[in-house]
């Protein structure tokens, strides 16, 4: 298949299942698509199982796509961005401190907590999987993807400090999770140096140079943007932000999905403020909003036909399913660790933020682009696996009941003063 018959299929796919949704069965356009997507693909999977359907005409979808160049050199930025450029600083720096937390030690205790429970488990059911593998799958599930639960928080009620630092923390551990990721692949290639110093000079230059880049591309954006009253131009501007920014980024051995949070943030602050008319603002901001839920409805039509061409194993599944209460409770220990320390410093922190932290940390686009961009052989198909299970658990059950249960917290009483000041 041609590149674009690869992109029209998966397109024309995606458009079917958020009709369907919208049509019938009319759940949040992330969740709903993906449970269209998980259905379709698993009947097709019991189908192919029974012998009534013949996936041969999918391999070459699959073979075709370079998953690692497609995702992480193309859809990801332009993700990041996308929830940046929404997010208001001010709140943001209010909550700075427990946002920097969360956003970095959060990823680095749930990835080396993963990482060592997968290692422990895989063996126990017959896979024998590097244990830098492990922590590779560890960094790749990490980050957070709460964005569709956003609007349930809201209705919910929960305090607008909370709100900052749920979707605060998800946008910036996504693009520090990335870097870990991206880190510890490197590791995997062979003749990689593996110390402490090596990894710890790689994370430097990576954070700190994608930080310092965004900044500078941002801050020509935002310049660039002022000179102008045209929406069509500000909008290919913002454009170029992602692509070309994101390319050089590549080249210059620095953090792309980090420079896009910072890029992203600049353009939606500053540019907003400052060199945006309101018309600017709204067609910017619609445009952008579609661009992320069509790259996510992609995201998951990929994974759903990624699934249907996997030759599924009885150990792939067992992990999967027994990974998930591994995940919630290394979450609960990964941002309770954060939340008690802000909380010995006095820090203002609601009283059952750890709880709606742990439910409400759902995995979701990113973790999938970054499994579905493995390299092919070893661990790929498990950790394919694993990811969409975990995914379709944390989308289809925490998204939806994530709601009811902050309802049901801000319901309960206050039973401390101390509680009640926070």
């Amino acid at each position: 298949m041609t590149p674009f018959e690869v992109f029209a299929s998966l397109t024309t796919l995606a458009a079917l299942f958020s009709w369907i949704n919208h049509r019938w069965v009319r759940l949040p356009p992330t969740i709903g698509l993906l449970a269209i997507a998980m259905c379709s693909s698993l009947g097709l999977v019991v189908l192919h199982a029974l012998g009534a359907f013949e996936r041969d005409p999918l391999l070459p979808l699959v073979r075709d796509l370079d998953f690692h160049d497609t995702l992480l050199n193309g859809m990801l930025g332009a993700m990041l961005f996308a929830g940046a450029i929404h997010l208001q600083m001010d709140d943001l720096l209010r909550q700075k401190w427990a946002i920097l937390l969360l956003a970095t030690g959060s990823v680095v205790i749930s990835t080396v907590l993963v990482g060592i429970a997968s290692w422990v488990l895989f063996p126990r059911l017959g896979l024998e999987v590097p244990f830098l593998q492990c922590l590779l799958f560890g960094a790749l599930i990490s980050p957070t993807d709460p964005i569709a639960v956003g609007a349930l928080l809201q209705r919910a009620g929960v305090p607008k400090s909370l709100h900052v630092k749920i979707t605060g923390e998800s946008l910036f551990n996504d693009g520090f999770g990335v870097v870990v990721f991206l880190v510890l692949l490197s590791l995997t290639a062979p003749g990689a140096e593996l110390s402490f110093r090596h990894v710890g000079m790689l994370l430097l230059e990576e954070v700190v140079g994608g930080v310092l880049y965004g900044v500078v591309v941002g801050f020509l954006a935002y310049r660039m943007l002022k000179s102008v009253d045209h929406y069509q131009v500000e909008i290919l501007l913002t454009l170029a932000v992602v692509t070309g920014g994101y390319a050089l980024a590549q080249r210059l051995h620095v953090s792309g999905p980090l420079a896009m949070v910072v890029a992203g943030l600049m353009v939606g602050n500053q540019g907003r403020a400052f060199a945006m008319s309101d018309r600017t603002q709204e067609r910017l901001d619609s445009f952008w909003e579609l661009v992320d839920e069509f790259l996510n409805a992609l995201l998951f039509v990929l994974i759903g036909v990624e699934v249907v061409v996997l030759e599924f194993s009885w150990p792939f599944l067992a992990a999967g399913f027994l990974l998930i209460p591994i995940l919630l409770a290394a979450r609960g220990v990964s941002v309770g660790i954060p939340i008690l320390l802000l909380r010995a410093w006095r820090q203002p922190v609601s009283r059952y933020a750890i709880t709606l932290l742990t439910w409400s940390g759902l995995r979701g686009g990113i973790s999938v682009a970054l499994a579905l961009s493995l390299p092919k052989g070893g661990p790929h198909d498990l950790i394919v696996t694993a990811t969409y299970l975990v995914v379709a658990f944390s989308i289809l059950v925490q998204g939806l009941t994530v709601g009811p249960l902050a309802a049901w917290l801000q319901s309960r009483p206050v039973t401390s003063q101390r509680s009640s000041r926070h």
